[in-house]
């Protein structure tokens, strides 16, 4: 079983925050400009209820990478890997994987590989994602509304928080007006 307890020790991840996403076209913005910032090895751990816009995320993720073709959510193949785009894309849906399962998949090979992991329901797999990540979580606030706590736990990643102009939540109304 690999153990992360070495690199999981937080350092940061205090800071969360929050960007307001009023409508579809915001999501899709701030996924892009993610995905302009991402290097090799980067990790986007994503969570949120169902409907809540995860797919949505992950398919202007790779859209903004240039990964060509249909790209939809891994959630019985667990795994797809994207080519052809700026950078390799690692698409995970660990929904229906136990914490052991997921140990046995190996995925700190993808983590730790030449492309980008982002990872649908990653809380719950949390012990196993290496201790340098961006956290996102959406919450539906409106039918095509979503509110985004961000997480960094790393400097790069919040580095990029600050690069993407996001604001420290000061309360659970409080952050980015979601217009880039």
């Amino acid at each position: 079983m690999y153990d992360r307890s070495e690199d999981s020790r937080e350092t940061s991840g205090a800071i969360e925050y929050k960007l307001a996403l009023h409508a579809e076209a915001d999501t899709e913005r701030f996924a892009a400009r993610l995905a302009d910032l991402c290097v090799p090895g980067a990790l986007i751990a994503l969570d949120g209820d169902l409907g809540a816009g995860k797919t949505r995320f992950a398919k202007a993720f790779a859209a903004a990478l240039g990964v060509p073709g249909m790209v939809n959510s891994p959630t019985f193949t667990i795994v797809k890997e994207y080519e052809g785009g700026r950078l390799p894309l690692y698409h995970m849906d660990v929904y229906r994987l136990s914490m052991e399962e997921a140990d046995e998949l190996g995925l700190d090979e993808y983590f730790e590989g030449d492309g980008v992991s982002l990872v649908e329901w990653a809380s719950l797999i949390e012990p196993l994602l290496p201790g340098e990540r961006l956290h996102i979580r959406l919450e539906l606030t409106g039918e095509h509304s979503r509110l985004a706590s961000v997480r960094p736990f790393g400097t790069r990643y919040e580095a990029w928080c600050k690069e993407l102009g996001l604001e420290p939540a000061k309360g659970e109304e409080s952050g980015h007006d979601g217009r880039f």
